[in-house]
């Protein structure tokens, strides 16, 4: 089962990262990647985001390598079987509903944004139900870790990114507020944040 999470988080990071990052420079010539690596509040965020990814594909190796839950404090109050296999399912659920979400951004999709790039409003498909499906099946992966190695390490990371998605996500709508005016703000009115 470790190495089945190790194989997880991997092709969760190929998946929700690596290839559609490849998939859009190579048909639209759009690098994907557009954090900054300033002192702004999102050149932080995105830092922050990094670490967590590393840390995450750290804590999976370590696991795959032998080294047991108990060594990362573990919570037994959460060591259930049918929590685990609830997590599994969270884990499988909240990535096809981030490819999806991916793939109904198209030529749109980024990680972080340009204050100088104006972005097409997407709001069809996952996005008439919520304006960020993609971080809320974030979300969803990082509860479904916790629920699959309930420690206090999967704790900290999930804790730590519903602190970080929650101003990404801040800073992103007053990106789109910004350069979308009116449009956005008639979007965010009628459809959720989260769901």
């Amino acid at each position: 089962m470790k190495a089945l999470l190790l194989v997880y988080v991997l092709a969760f990071l190929v998946v929700t990262f690596v290839w559609p990052t490849w998939r859009l420079w190579r048909h639209h010539g759009i690098n994907g990647l557009v954090l900054p690596r300033d002192d702004s509040a999102h050149g932080l965020i995105g830092m922050w985001f990094k670490g967590l990814m590393a840390a995450t594909l750290v804590f999976a190796i370590l696991l795959a390598s032998g080294l047991s839950p108990a060594h990362f404090g573990p919570l037994p109050w959460a060591m259930q079987d049918v929590v685990q296999k609830a997590g599994y399912v969270l884990l499988l659920l909240s990535l096809g509903w981030i490819t999806r979400a991916q793939y109904q951004m198209g030529r749109s999709w980024r990680i972080g944004f340009k204050d100088d790039e104006i972005p097409d409003l997407v709001s069809s498909g996952l996005f008439a139900r919520s304006r960020n499906p993609i971080f809320l099946g974030m979300r969803v992966t990082l509860f479904g870790l916790f629920l699959v190695i309930p420690c206090a390490v999967t704790l900290a990371i999930f804790a730590l990114s519903e602190a970080l998605i929650a101003i990404q996500v801040r800073l992103e709508e007053a990106h789109l507020s910004k350069s979308l005016g009116d449009k956005y703000l008639a979007y965010a009115a009628v459809t959720r944040r989260w769901l």
